[in-house]
């Protein structure tokens, strides 16, 4: 006796396996966006205001010929860029990666 190809026991496996690969691959969401802008923003902001903070209190008591908030602010910017930078780099990695599996 030869078995049905649309037998209610496959459909339901593959039903259930789409569901499986449904919940362990979301779709992109758009809320993922404004999240990596978010991580993005303060990985800059938090550098530069730290060095800010730090070029107030260096100009206070050290003081020098030039400006330790500016060189400090500008120094933050430019770490805050290299974080971005290395945090966009990782995701990028990890979503081909995640994209290389299918």
């Amino acid at each position: 006796m030869s078995q049905r190809r649309g037998s209610p026991e496959d459909d339901i496996g593959r039903r259930a396996q789409r569901m499986k690969q449904a919940r362990e691959r979301p779709g992109l969401s758009p809320l993922r966006g404004l999240g990596a802008f978010g991580m993005i923003g303060w990985s800059i902001s938090v550098p530069t205001v730290g060095g800010a903070f730090l070029g107030l209190w260096l100009d206070r008591n050290l003081p020098q010929g030039f400006s330790w908030v500016i060189a400090l602010i500008l120094g933050g910017v430019v770490l805050g860029g290299f974080i971005a930078w290395a945090w966009i780099s990782r995701e990028s990695r990890e979503e081909e990666d995640d994209n290389g599996d299918h």
